[in-house]
């Protein structure tokens, strides 16, 4: 289970706290998928961080399976966020000089126990094929379109099978075409392995294809 209790967020600037999240409360189980909707610049972004363990509240708590990240040390948090987290963001910072299978392949490389070597480059094929790149594992970011990039960026996020996936504008650089393509894949995936989805977006097709729908709205967030 996800739950966000109360988050708040402020940033200190020399002209005093510029406020950004007032008291942000939900809760998610996992096969949960909530679409966050909202003008630029109203903190969708700022959330995701606070959920992903990336950017600590100001005030309130993020539970994810019953752990708090931010009561860990930073070694301790930084190895629950990557067992437990996934992240996509709109731009799909892929490294150029790597294949796709070995940008899937990148994050299990400072993971610690678990599977073998061998036992995740089979995971990463499996995942470009169930995203319909089979025929683009060698292929470099340069060499792909950016629907196909966003998809390599998908595969990657859930190559270490994550609880909770978050999505920040994943379909916001692509053309109408690519963005559904990119939206199918999410959608399927998260439904076979049962992650807690959540995604921020300004395109409301987008958020019309999930069961949870908000808005972030003068600081807080609104069912929509």
């Amino acid at each position: 289970m996800l739950v966000a209790d109360t988050l708040t967020k402020h940033y200190d600037t020399p002209r005093g706290p510029v406020p950004v999240l007032d008291e942000v409360s939900f809760k998610m189980e996992r096969g949960d998928a909530m679409a966050i909707t909202g003008p630029s610049g109203c903190g969708k972004s700022t959330l995701l961080y606070l959920l992903g363990a990336l950017e600590p509240p100001s005030d309130g708590e993020v539970l994810i399976d019953g752990t708090n990240p931010y009561a860990l040390n930073e070694r301790q948090q930084a190895s629950f966020r990557g067992a437990t987290v996934g992240f996509v963001f709109q731009d799909h910072l892929l490294l150029p000089q790597l294949s796709a299978l070995d940008n899937v392949i990148a994050p299990t490389l400072v993971a610690g126990k678990g599977r073998s070597p061998a036992q995740y480059r089979d995971r990463a094929k499996t995942l470009l094929e169930t995203v319909g790149l089979a025929d683009r594992l060698q292929h470099r970011p340069g060499e792909l379109s950016g629907g196909e990039r966003q998809r390599v960026a998908v595969a990657r996020a859930l190559i270490r099978n994550p609880t909770l996936l978050l999505c920040d504008e994943p379909t916001g650089n692509l053309d109408r075409v690519a963005a559904e393509g990119v939206t199918d894949v999410l959608l399927q995936l998260h439904k076979e392995r049962k992650t807690m989805l959540v995604v921020v977006t300004h395109s409301a097709s987008l958020a019309e294809r999930f069961p949870r729908r908000h808005t972030l709205v003068d600081r807080r967030l609104r069912e929509a």
